[in-house]
């Protein structure tokens, strides 16, 4: 067996627990924090943080950023995929040495971000790189062909600039 081959985690589904979602909701946070939180992953030797504030129902912005989606902050609304997916991105970012995800970076609102994706593009990690610390921006699904296909060419441009 190829050492390094991984595994994503089983997706943590809401009927788990009883199809209630303060259940479901507490149940993720405390992956989350298991992962994130208790103790931290690292990254190339720099700290690794989250994006604390603003608080929402006593959980980080990072945490509601995973799990939600919309383009106003205020406004996201929770997606279960992404919270199915709670255990997905520590592994990612720990595999990401690995050839069994896709790293690149690139910049976005002129701040530097390192994106992660799964080999298909289909569920990508954005970490934010404040040069002293790096920060956990979000995670999400890619379910559209077409997005899938302007990350690979946004990659592939990547290495092709490195080399």
């Amino acid at each position: 067996m190829d050492e390094d081959v991984f595994v994503l985690p089983s997706l943590v589904l809401m009927q788990e627990y009883e199809n209630n979602w303060e259940q479901y909701l507490d149940a993720i946070y405390r992956l989350f924090c298991r992962d994130f939180v208790h103790p931290k992953p690292k990254f190339e030797q720099k700290p690794f943080r989250l994006k604390r504030h603003p608080l929402q129902q006593g959980k980080e912005a990072t945490f509601w950023h995973i799990i939600s989606e919309g383009e106003v902050e205020s406004e996201r609304v929770p997606d279960l995929r992404r919270c199915e997916r709670i255990l997905w991105p520590r592994v990612i970012i720990e595999n990401m040495a690995s050839n069994n995800v896709k790293c690149w970076r690139n910049e976005r609102k002129g701040e530097g971000r390192i994106v992660i994706a799964t080999l298909d593009f289909s569920y990508v990690v954005i970490l934010a790189d404040r040069g002293a610390y790096v920060l956990l921006w979000t995670a999400y699904c890619v379910e559209r062909t077409h997005q899938r296909r302007k990350l690979q060419r946004e990659y592939e441009a990547y290495l092709a600039r490195k080399d």
